[in-house]
């Protein structure tokens, strides 16, 4: 009774998709989160009656041929990258890339990290660092004697002192882009990391082709559609219902075969 197992797959997978869903409700109000969308793939096939085989010793093929299915697996929970609508937040130090990008943050272990979430502080020297007080590359140290800070599209950080007319400039943002940016893997706290499968990340100053520009005062908001969500949700919880009844049907039908005397 192959309709077990297919079954129970396809309970599993839609107990995945659930989960994806669940996750990227969660977060729609998460700074620069991209929702994610589960894929899944048919298992392979059992082949009773090969399609193409020979069915006679003059030559003929079998035109179809019989091949039972063994369920379904999950092949992978895809980020979709597309740029979240901006947010107003007044904030200086609040930044948002429109288009391609990704800040560098630099972790306590001394790797990269990476992330589209520009609510940056300071830190009690004046350094520009996440919320979680890491290091923003290159690492920017802002007077404390400024009185304004200003962080323009192309990403250079200008400061006016007190005392002073003329804007000065303290550093320079940078943005790095890879080829494959679902290839990233998320480790929390709205960093990626990069992978083998991401590629090398190819870093540039912001508003130079092919890389975004920073807005200031704004952030990215999730590009997550809860109307959409919804509507999955309600899709996956009718597929794991049909599944869990091909189960019970199973079962019915195998108390049939037990009950003939």
């Amino acid at each position: 009774m192959r309709s077990l197992s297919i079954g129970a797959t396809g309970m599993l997978a839609q107990q995945t998709n659930v989960e994806v869903i669940s996750n990227n409700i969660a977060n729609m109000n998460t700074t620069a989160y991209a929702k994610r969308r589960a894929e899944f793939n048919d298992l392979l096939y059992q082949n009773i009656r090969r399609p193409g085989a020979q069915s006679s010793d003059t030559g003929t093929i079998v035109p179809a041929g019989i091949q039972l299915g063994l369920g379904v697996k999950t092949a992978s929970v895809y980020r979709i990258t597309t740029q979240g609508s901006l947010s107003s937040t007044d904030n200086t130090l609040d930044v948002a890339v429109q288009g391609k990008g990704y800040f560098q943050v630099t972790l306590p272990s001394g790797e990269t990290a990476y992330t589209r979430d520009g609510s940056f502080q300071l830190s009690s020297t004046g350094e520009l660092v996440t919320n979680d007080g890491y290091t923003v590359q290159p690492g920017i140290t802002i007077p404390t004697d400024a009185t304004t800070v200003t962080i323009n599209a192309s990403g250079e950080v200008l400061v006016k002192l007190d005392g002073q007319t003329a804007e000065q400039n303290v550093g320079q943002l940078q943005l790095a882009t890879f080829a494959n940016e679902a290839g990233l893997s998320a480790v929390g706290n709205n960093l990626l990391m990069e992978t083998a499968a991401s590629g090398a990340p190819v870093v540039s100053t912001p508003s130079q082709p092919g890389f975004g520009s920073l807005l200031q005062g704004y952030l990215e908001t999730s590009n997550v559609d809860v109307v959409s969500e919804i509507t999955e949700l309600i899709s996956a919880q009718r597929a794991y219902e049909m599944n869990s009844k091909v189960i019970q049907t199973s079962d019915e039908m195998m108390s049939q075969v037990n009950q003939i005397k």
